[in-house]
């Protein structure tokens, strides 16, 4: 007897990897470096102390937060010719999202361009608008060739 195929488009907070975890975290952190509640080293202490946190990719967290706010302003170069709008008009939310999708896309490269992909519009769907994953894939999507011709040569 064959067992029920499992549904995996719907994970179980359980079933989350570390660093998947790291990149929620790091929404988060970075919503709040964008909107100007505290120093990033004041976010970063505070996000540590959220429940869960132990159980992410602290390195990966660590290397997320830091890099997107020390290249915030190069992340929205990059972004800028893919928008549909002046940044300043971007959800905060959508906005960190791309900033992570842009950053791991540059120097994440032991991370799959598809898996960067696929990461940005799941954040988006947590935690953006109705159509924020929309949003992002039409960033992300065409953007991804640019930032690594290698792999989609």
């Amino acid at each position: 007897m064959n067992a029920p195929a499992r549904n995996t488009n719907h994970r179980k907070a359980s079933d989350k990897s570390a660093r998947t975890r790291a990149r929620e975290f790091a929404v988060q952190a970075l919503y709040q470096v964008l909107v100007g509640q505290d120093t990033p080293a004041g976010i970063d202490a505070y996000t540590r102390e959220l429940t869960g946190f132990h159980k992410c990719d602290s390195v990966h967290f660590d290397a997320l937060l830091s890099g997107c706010v020390e290249q915030r302003e190069a992340l929205d170069d990059t972004l800028r010719p893919h928008l549909d709008r002046p940044i300043a008009e971007v959800s905060p939310i959508e906005h960190v999202i791309l900033w992570i999708g842009a950053y791991e896309l540059s120097h994440c490269l032991d991370v799959p361009m598809r898996v960067v992909l696929n990461e940005c519009i799941e954040l988006a769907k947590s935690f953006g608008g109705t159509d924020g994953h929309k949003f992002v894939n039409g960033v992300l999507h065409p953007l991804a060739p640019q930032l690594r011709p290698h792999e989609t040569a």
